[in-house]
């Protein structure tokens, strides 16, 4: 069975390395990371995602007009947005996500 893909996008380095390990860990799906809106929205037109997992770093506004873009490109695939919480709520947000989609 094919992995769901998840596109992380965290301007905080540690941040987005440790949101891509957990995800990655649990086995079921297929992690990128992006630091910038501008990696984001590159990897978002390179690569089919079934998700996008906003975490911090970005202003609201700079949040908005990155998912306005996102959904531009593919207005199906849903945007998470978590800003901590534990890896239950992790996972719990990721599967809420994907159940939309």
């Amino acid at each position: 069975m094919k992995k769901k893909e998840i596109l992380v996008m965290c301007c905080h380095t540690e941040i987005l390395a440790t949101l891509i390990r957990l995800i990655e860990k649990s086995g079921e799906f297929a992690v990128a990371g992006a630091a910038t809106a501008a990696e984001a929205l590159n990897s978002f037109r390179s690569r089919t995602f079934d998700l996008v997992l906003m975490g911090a770093g970005l202003a609201p506004e700079a949040e908005q007009e990155l998912e306005r873009e996102l959904k531009k490109i593919r207005p199906e695939t849903p945007v998470v947005y978590h800003f901590g919480g534990g890896s239950g709520l992790l996972f719990t947000e990721i599967k809420q996500g994907l159940d939309q989609a």
